[in-house]
């Protein structure tokens, strides 16, 4: 699915700032959190999968301020400040590929901090399912297109997905074979 929306203008955004624990400790401006490491901000991602067990990736529009046109996460976004995870998952799910949260009920993962030299985000993770469809509804996203886990794999470092994606992707696989493995 293609899209030719113009981007938002998300500079001004107020981002939730959390320490190690996830707990929130403050807000700062996201001109501010991306470029400055050292602020951990809070981020939601929704990993969303069909029967096939095909995940459903987004390539970030070329204007985007961090890894333009990469294959990235299905649905991710940042915690304004003010707002609970579970309201930003919702508006996340929404304003990205059009899912209302009741019709993709989807069930949290894992939490997980993820740091570059750009940026720190405390990550909370989320599965669903859905076969779609799907509207992607703010000029953020290219295209999305559901990826076999086959496919993944054999594009891992390659520089098709942004870097998060491929940590996000390792930490899943690991969290799948835990589960049906009961650990």
């Amino acid at each position: 699915m293609n899209t030719a929306s113009q981007p938002l203008d998300t500079s001004c955004e107020a981002l939730t700032l959390v320490n190690e624990a996830g707990d929130t400790i403050g807000s700062a401006m996201r001109a501010v959190c991306h470029g400055n490491p050292l602020l951990l901000h809070a981020v939601v991602h929704c990993l969303l999968r069909n029967r096939q067990g095909a995940i459903l990736l987004q390539r970030r529009g070329p204007h985007k301020d961090v890894q333009p046109g990469k294959w990235d996460t299905s649905v991710g976004g940042h915690v304004i400040a003010g707002e609970s995870i579970e309201a930003a998952l919702r508006r996340e799910l929404s304003e990205e590929i059009g899912i209302e949260v009741g019709a993709a009920a989807p069930r949290f993962l894992y939490r997980y901090a993820h740091r570059n030299d750009y940026e720190s985000e405390m990550v909370w993770t989320f599965l669903c399912e859905s076969e779609g469809p799907f509207a992607v509804q703010n000029g953020e996203i290219d295209e999305l297109r559901f990826w076999a886990p086959d496919e993944i794999e054999e594009c891992l470092g390659s520089g098709a997905f942004t870097p998060n994606f491929e940590d996000e992707y390792r930490r899943y696989r690991q969290h799948m074979a835990a589960a049906l493995s009961g650990f």
